[in-house]
């Protein structure tokens, strides 16, 4: 046990030589948390404005039945999330389905035929026709033999047996010609008209089939794309008439916020250009979103132009984040050109009464560089960038990443961003103390 005790006050003493110095007066002991920085820049921006406006989706749907029918199966609810090509509703389909079925059985009756006649008689029916030349033949040649007989006889031959031996020669003779014709007619083939005649059959029996088929097909509701069901506009048992609505789908993986621009603002906007959105709903998150459409037609009375932000939803088991018909703020660059100080968004903390910001107080002497939050109040995005209104000048070495658990008065160890200028890296070393 006292060797225990011994290890474990080493291992101790061993662990307090390696803490920095700079660490040795905070409270565990533990060293500063390494955050990154980058100076707080001033640059022009155009002067923000703030508008208001509800949230839209990207894309609206209501879903309708391209046939008449009563409806056997209805397969989403109101809420429920559903990718493109995914079934809806259903109606009964025996009917259709038993003209279907029979369609295709006389689709492969007509192609049977038409394989048939493609593919010529079978080598023994040719070989059976031959034989039956070869027997009528022998026969006319028997038959001749015969007439030539009686006719050598002359008077000797009566009336009568002339007759019977003349007609049973003509007899063999045309036996002769049909035996032969049939064998050419084998030998040939069917003709090309008759075979173009079991295509063509063919071709309107499978067109058909595409027919019903596509008929079939009408009696499933499918969902046009990734989205949500908003409405249902019927249930299991309901008749529908071709062209009855049965649910209406939006879309929210992209939503747009829509604003009313008056139109002394309306000439600084422009397609593309970035967009602040504030959610009243979520006042921890802060939105950056493009100007997607800029409808030229005013409102009568209010003189105001509708103008459309796309913004990026997050879409999850739990549902969209931006929902529709959500109240938003957009702040857009419309204004004369002001000196703005801007900071990356990832510098912005949010979730407490007002937005913040952790400035880097630098070390000096002794003591390590620290933080101060800054409250901030948020103007135009630029790019990446968010202007930033608050007790701060330009210079100020800000926190940009590691400031998720950062306290006011903490002391920290700032080291540039990496990839960051010449003029960070320089600023942070100072801050550090180095």
């Amino acid at each position: 046990m006292r060797r225990v005790v011994i290890q474990l006050a080493a291992c101790l003493t061993f662990a307090a030589l390696c803490v920095p110095q700079y660490a040795l007066g905070q409270p565990g002991g533990f060293p500063p948390p390494k955050v990154y920085v980058e100076p707080l820049r001033e640059t022009d921006v155009s002067e923000g404005q703030t508008f208001v406006g509800s949230i839209r989706p990207m894309r609206r749907s209501t879903v309708g039945s391209a046939a008449a029918g009563r409806v056997e199966q209805f397969l989403v609810n109101e809420g429920d999330r559903v990718a493109k090509g995914q079934p809806i509703a259903k109606l009964r389909t025996g009917i259709i389905q038993a003209e279907l079925d029979n369609a295709k059985a006389a689709l492969r009756a007509r192609e049977a035929e038409l394989g048939e006649l493609e593919a010529g008689f079978r080598p023994d029916e040719i070989e059976q026709a031959r034989a039956s030349v070869d027997e009528a033949e022998a026969l006319f040649e028997m038959r001749r033999l015969n007439r030539q007989r009686t006719e050598a006889l002359g008077v000797a031959a009566t009336k009568r047996q002339q007759d019977e031996d003349a007609s049973m020669f003509r007899q063999s003779e045309a036996s002769l010609r049909n035996a032969r014709a049939t064998l050419r007619l084998l030998e040939e083939g069917p003709r090309k008209e008759k075979i173009a005649q079991a295509a063509a059959l063919v071709a309107a029996q499978q067109a058909e089939v595409e027919r019903l088929s596509e008929q079939l097909d009408r009696h499933t509701m499918f969902a046009p794309f990734d989205g949500f069901v908003t409405s249902e506009f019927t249930e299991i048992g309901h008749w529908l008439m071709q062209g009855d609505q049965v649910a209406e789908i939006v879309e929210l993986d992209q939503v747009d916020v829509e604003i009313p621009v008056l139109e002394n603002f309306i000439s600084g906007v422009s397609l593309n250009e970035v967009a602040r959105v504030e959610v009243t709903a979520l006042p921890e998150c802060v939105f950056t979103g493009k100007v997607a459409a800029v409808i030229p037609q005013a409102d009568a009375r209010s003189r105001t132009f509708p103008v459309r932000i796309r913004v990026a939803n997050t879409v999850d088991d739990a549902g969209p984040q931006l929902k529709v018909g959500m109240f938003a703020r957009v702040t857009l660059a419309v204004g004369p050109p002001v000196k703005a100080l801007l900071a990356p968004k990832d510098a912005i903390v949010l979730g407490g009464p007002a937005p913040i910001l952790y400035v880097v107080t630098p070390a000096a002497g002794e003591t390590p560089s620290s933080v101060r939050a800054v409250p901030v109040q948020l103007g135009v995005s630029s790019e990446d960038r968010i202007q930033v209104i608050g007790d701060l000048n330009a210079g100020d070495l800000i926190v940009v990443e590691g400031n998720e658990r950062l306290r006011p008065g903490q002391p920290v160890r700032p080291e540039p961003r990496p990839g960051a200028g010449g003029e960070a890296g320089s600023r942070a070393s100072a801050a550090a103390g180095s």
